[in-house]
């Protein structure tokens, strides 16, 4: 399936570290998902999540990445459905894919897609390992420099300065992009993710495609050269570049502008400078084709006015649950996300799913099974 993503302005962002949120299940009307949506355990067609007025407990961890999103969508899920707790903790994909494979949490969620060797750790009593895409986004150089508001990094540039050879600001490599720019003799400071990191593998397999002297890898956590800054979370980063003056470090989209950090214009592979918005970073993903696993990745891409450093984030969900009200209220809550939260993902500067990708989801939330009726806990 060729993929091509449609979206609008981005306006409000409200960032999230950890949440836990009351999300009802008793809906006026159905959460219906592109393709509709199945009645839970004594609920009606009009009325799917109704089941005596039972409190439904759901938890979740991982990426950092979606977390303003998935605090956006529960809110607004929770005005219509005040029943179901759902609580997210914004770890980092590493460690949420982690706690999904040790069969401690309801979903996982990563910006990486699940490994070979991750899959094999799966918990059998738990069926097997879907991963669904929620949104993509892109993943900004953002920094800190007085007097610079529109800096450009060409390739060379940026790779040198991931690779620790660009050192300073007023670098060659750095001012030859940005001619008639004051920049200082000032010492460069990389800020990189400390912590397991979906938002390090997009970056990472990037560089890995894009640089050709860079040998660490791509993947959640790689090793970064001497003298680097680490921090934990897109929230850390974030925090670290903001106040560090001279710092530059890779965050995604939305935390650099809720905390109205300056994004550098990115040389991509056809030689244009292109400034990180939702809608160039939506032109990434024209034409793609998604795999039928969902694990789309996209390392350097083609278009010539798309932002190249993008990537789609997942939700990690077991394929058999053993309490039918969970699993109900776990696949209405995504249905409900995919069919009428692409106006929170357009505010909030992310690019949503198209509808035959959501479709595509929604057909593979409804294979999930319930193994043994138990009560909801």
């Amino acid at each position: 399936m060729s993929l091509h993503f449609n979206l609008a302005r981005r306006a409000f962002l409200t960032s999230a570290i950890a949440l836990t949120l009351g999300l009802a299940s008793c809906q006026q009307t159905p959460p219906s998902g592109p393709q509709g949506s199945s009645p839970a355990p004594g609920g009606t067609a009009a009325n799917p999540n109704a089941g005596g007025g039972q409190t439904i407990s759901l938890s979740g961890a991982g990426a950092t990445f979606p977390a303003p999103l998935y605090q956006r969508w529960f809110s607004e899920y929770n005005k219509q459905n005040p029943n179901v707790q759902i609580s997210y903790q914004s770890v980092g994909s590493g460690a949420g894919v982690k706690q999904f494979l040790a069969n401690t949490v309801d979903f996982g969620a990563t910006d990486a897609p699940l490994k070979e060797d991750e899959r094999k750790e799966f918990p059998s009593q738990r069926g097997q390992a879907i991963q669904i895409p929620m949104t993509g986004g892109a993943v900004v150089f953002a920094y800190n420099l007085d007097g610079v508001d529109n800096l450009r990094l060409s390739r060379e540039a940026y790779c040198g300065i991931v690779q620790g050879n660009v050192k300073t600001w007023n670098d060659p490599l750095i001012a030859q992009a940005n001619p008639g720019v004051n920049l200082p003799n000032t010492p460069l400071t990389f800020v990189h993710r400390s912590d397991g990191s979906g938002t390090t593998f997009i970056f990472t397999t990037h560089l890995k495609a894009a640089c050709p002297n860079w040998t660490a890898g791509a993947s959640k956590a790689v090793e970064w050269p001497a003298g680097f800054v680490g921090a934990k979370g897109n929230e850390g980063v974030t925090a670290q570049v903001q106040q560090t003056q001279g710092a530059i470090g890779y965050t995604e989209y939305s935390y650099a502008k809720e905390n109205n950090l300056k994004s550098a214009s990115v040389q991509n592979k056809a030689g244009e400078f292109i400034a990180p918005t939702p809608e160039s970073s939506a032109k990434a993903f024209a034409g793609v084709t998604v795999p039928e696993d969902f694990a789309l990745v996209i390392p350097d891409p083609e278009v010539k006015d798309a932002y190249p450093i993008n990537g789609l984030t997942w939700l990690l969900v077991y394929s058999q649950y053993d309490n039918p009200a969970k699993a109900d209220a776990l696949k209405n809550m995504v249905k409900w996300a995919l069919s009428n939260g692409d106006q929170y993902a357009q505010e909030l500067g992310y690019v949503p799913l198209p509808d035959d990708l959501a479709n595509r989801v929604v057909a593979t939330l409804d294979t999930i099974k319930v193994a043994a009726a138990t009560p909801a806990q």
